[in-house]
């Protein structure tokens, strides 16, 4: 496919990423949401946590979407003998000339899967911090920048904690959402199960129907006009305001950062562009507000005892937050 710059409009942009999306479809089925917030997230050049129980088709959704944008994504089973230089690569001798040579590890990828990110220890997640930073890793003092563009999606699941290691604050501010994978309504898993025992074993869930729809500097330059939205003044007012809410909210032990701020107004112009907007609505900031926000707070002690949860805290917030009039 050609590799020159693409100059994208609006519409092109959302035509694009329809295209996109009509080619994941033909591998992953349903879960629209899903597949929604992690087109969000790609386009703001963030990175994904998705919670949800083993055999959900996540791993099967990135190497989709990886298909339809010309990249790869490698992943990388987490478990407690992990090391960080499994993920990130090492210095290595070589025998023969006695040299130094640089083994890049599997996070040198355009989409990263770390399934069951939280049963490696801290040391091991930490891997992660720069990559989703910086968008490098240092070996030996060198820093190699990543592919772009990059993003990690980790997954964990919510109901199996034994022999696991919850993930530290700062990690999870890294994440620019965080998403629950559920399960498939009646009508979509009938459909699925159909086509992938049509003229298979099933044993192997291929993406051999979905095609390259554009090239990694082609989304790109999708991601740059998403960036480049127009954001009104009285917009970054209301992010902030509901993210500050987050911080005086008695039920709430510890509110989220700043990052939260900025992760509302990133992921509201993927969601406009993939609307076919060139600006943010309020909706747009009421949309992705709790996969934002939702993992970036922690609960007060009283909270917990009464059995509320964040999502419930978090839509509390965004009902009582006056929003701009548009």
């Amino acid at each position: 496919m050609n590799e020159e710059k693409q100059t994208y409009t609006i519409e092109s942009a959302a035509a694009a990423i329809e295209s996109l999306r009509s080619e994941i479809a033909k591998a992953f089925i349903g879960q629209k949401a899903l597949v929604e917030n992690i087109m969000i997230t790609l386009l703001a050049g963030g990175h994904i946590l998705v919670e949800g129980v083993p055999g959900l088709g996540k791993t099967l959704l990135v190497r989709a979407i990886a298909q339809a944008i010309g990249g790869d994504s490698k992943r990388v089973q987490f478990t407690p003998d992990l090391m960080p230089s499994d993920i990130t690569g090492n210095i290595m001798l070589n025998s023969s000339t006695g040299d130094f040579i640089t083994k890049k590890g599997p996070l040198f990828t355009h989409l990263f899967i770390a399934d069951e990110i939280n049963r490696a220890p801290a040391k091991t997640q930490a891997a992660l911090f720069e990559a989703m930073q910086e968008f490098q890793v240092s070996l030996d003092g060198v820093s190699h920048p990543l592919p772009k563009p990059f993003m990690v999606l980790a997954t964990q699941n919510p109901y199996e904690h034994e022999g696991t290691y919850p993930l530290p604050d700062a990690q999870k501010d890294r994440f620019l959402m965080k998403v629950l994978a559920t399960y498939p309504e009646k009508e979509e898993e009938k459909e699925m199960v159909s086509r992938i025992l049509s003229g298979g074993t099933g044993a192997e869930l291929s993406i051999s129907a979905v095609s390259q729809v554009i090239n990694p500097i082609e989304f790109m330059a999708i991601q740059n006009l998403a960036s480049s939205l127009h954001i009104d003044s009285s917009i970054i007012d209301y992010s902030v305001r509901l993210v500050a809410t987050t911080r005086s909210e008695p039920s709430i032990q510890a509110g989220a950062g700043p990052r939260g701020s900025l992760a509302l107004i990133r992921c509201a112009r993927g969601r406009a562009l993939i609307n076919g907007r060139d600006f943010i609505l309020p909706d747009d900031i009421k949309a992705v507000a709790l996969p934002v926000l939702a993992h970036r707070i922690t609960l007060s002690a009283e909270s917990e005892l009464e059995g509320l949860t964040e999502a419930q805290i978090i839509e509390n917030i965004i009902a009582k937050t006056e929003a701009p009039r548009t």
